[in-house]
């Protein structure tokens, strides 16, 4: 009998999450900080999509073409029922890689996603996908990857072998694998507590189990329980993707295009003395011991001459998803915890402060006044955008089209929230992609789409809608007991929506 799972688990659920990487709009400003010109993305490909909320956020919010697989049917189901609803025309299906591969009826992709697949995956899987890149990545076109890295996960790699195998074969038949998981999770306190030379040798593994210990179970399942688990290095992933000419253009994570945020003077002194591009790659995963790349590759990179990065750049267009009063001037890299400039960061974010997208050329004037150089904004908005606050903006053209699509899906998520936590991010046709917006603010949107126009009016909406499904709210970890604790919960956080979060939703047109 065909084993149809290979090894990856399949008997419980991924988690519904959204991957703003994915985006192909967010795949321009990367290439243009990297000099290099990017395709425009008529088609595109999601392999392993999961419950498909990426994929469906995408082909909603945007003039692009979807397409995608994911082994689980229960997965893919969701994920084709969303597409339908929508209207968004995305083809979506629950074959296996090498089934994908070989439709005939598939177009040429200027696009090919993959998130969280590559490390969980065998070499044969591996392989075909290779091959079906190969095939069917346009030249010039982009691939996005992410993997668990080595050496971020060298020490703690014995560890996951460890617990796997004790939830395979100690586990008891038909327990079920979140009970297997915590029986797995157990027996390491165990072995911790005995002392083992390896945890000596390792002693921060004990950490990263206690972190481990605080994850969803149905996260931890398919991060860490699947029969495959390979972290790989920069240099092998390289080896790999070479038989479909793919060339490393620049990592998907735009905070670590600041060295002063991930690397000491003497580490980035190093890095530039090394005249090799790759190996300074490999190198920089050492200084800041990677465990998790996410990266652009691309067949055929064409570097853009300094008139057309100019031009190029002055024309990308961003706007504010963040309320300006509710950011701090920090920002996190490898090297933990950063300050940023006030008087750079200050007069950028007022020019943005309204929601109303801008092209980077007329946001120059408006900060040049107030003593910040083209170069000082470039970076302020990459590290704005790598902090979640600041999002690019695809042309009017195509949000007008996009709209009728993320109104109908954004409608259908909203709804779900009466139930649950379900989703949480609605689409934005302005932005090409997702945006985070919790349970609680979904109730309120919902009774605002009722005619409910005063925040108290939400309040009773919402409240109606937990006390239906049992639930209360928390605060600070604490569960609130009383009504009316719940109900003062519920106004503080109504008007918040009213003052700090409406407006940036009316403007990326999510409501």
């Amino acid at each position: 009998m065909t084993d149809w799972t290979s090894g990856y688990v399949a008997d419980i659920a991924y988690t519904f999450g959204y991957y703003r990487e994915l985006n192909p709009l967010a795949i321009r400003i990367a290439f243009l900080n990297a000099g290099l010109a990017f395709p425009q993305f008529g088609a595109a490909c999601e392999l392993g999509f999961g419950q498909g909320i990426s994929t469906n956020i995408h082909a909603a919010a945007s003039v692009t073409e979807w397409s995608g697989t994911d082994f689980n049917p229960t997965q893919a189901g969701f994920a084709d029922e969303l597409a339908s609803i929508a209207g968004s025309g995305a083809r979506l299906f629950d074959q296996s890689f090498a089934e994908y591969a070989a439709r005939s009826d598939l177009p040429d992709f200027d696009y090919i996603g993959l998130h969280g697949i590559w490390s969980w995956i065998s070499d044969e899987n591996r392989a075909v996908i290779v091959d079906f890149i190969r095939r069917k990545l346009k030249v010039g076109g982009v691939v996005y990857i992410s993997y668990n890295t080595q050496p971020g996960w060298a020490a703690m790699a014995p560890m996951r072998d460890l617990l796997a195998e004790h939830a395979e074969v100690m586990g008891a038949p038909g327990q079920g694998i979140v009970s297997r998981i915590d029986g797995a999770l157990a027996f390491a306190d165990q072995f911790l507590a005995a002392d083992p030379t390896y945890a000596k040798a390792n002693p921060l593994v004990a950490d990263r189990l206690n972190g481990i210990k605080e994850q969803n179970r149905n996260y931890l399942a398919h991060e860490f329980f699947n029969r495959d688990w390979d972290p790989m290095s920069f240099s092998a992933m390289r080896g790999w993707l070479a038989p479909a000419k793919l060339s490393f253009a620049c990592s998907a994570n735009y905070l670590d295009y600041v060295d002063s945020l991930n690397l000491t003077p003497a580490q980035q002194a190093l890095i530039r003395e090394i005249p090799d591009e790759m190996f300074r790659q490999t190198v920089r995963d050492f200084m800041v011991n990677q465990q998790f790349r996410k990266d652009y590759w691309v067949k055929g990179p064409r570097k853009l001459s300094s008139f057309d990065l100019q031009e190029l750049s002055l024309a990308q267009t961003i706007m504010l998803l963040t309320d300006r009063h509710d950011i701090t001037m920090k920002v996190s890299g490898a090297l933990g915890e950063s300050s940023l400039s006030e008087a750079v960061y200050n007069p950028v974010l007022d020019a943005l402060a309204d929601h109303h997208p801008r092209t980077l050329g007329q946001l120059f004037p408006l900060v040049a006044e107030k003593g910040v150089s083209f170069g000082q904004l470039v970076q302020a908005v990459m590290i704005l955008i790598g902090a979640g606050h600041v999002l690019a903006v695809q042309d009017a053209a195509a949000v007008a089209k996009a709209r009728k699509h993320t109104d109908k899906l954004n409608a259908h998520l909203t709804l779900m929230a009466r139930g649950g936590e379900g989703i949480a991010y609605l689409a934005s046709p302005v932005t090409g992609g997702g945006v985070p917006v919790s349970r609680i603010s979904k109730l309120f949107m919902l009774s605002l789409g009722q005619g409910r126009k005063l925040p108290a009016h939400w309040v009773q909406d919402a409240w109606q809608a937990l006390v239906a499904q049992g639930q209360k709210l928390l605060k600070n970890g604490v569960i609130l007991d009383s009504e009316a604790e719940n109900l003062a919960e519920l106004l503080a956080q109504a008007k918040a929506f009213e003052t700090n979060e409406l407006p940036a939703l009316k403007a990326l047109q999510v409501i």
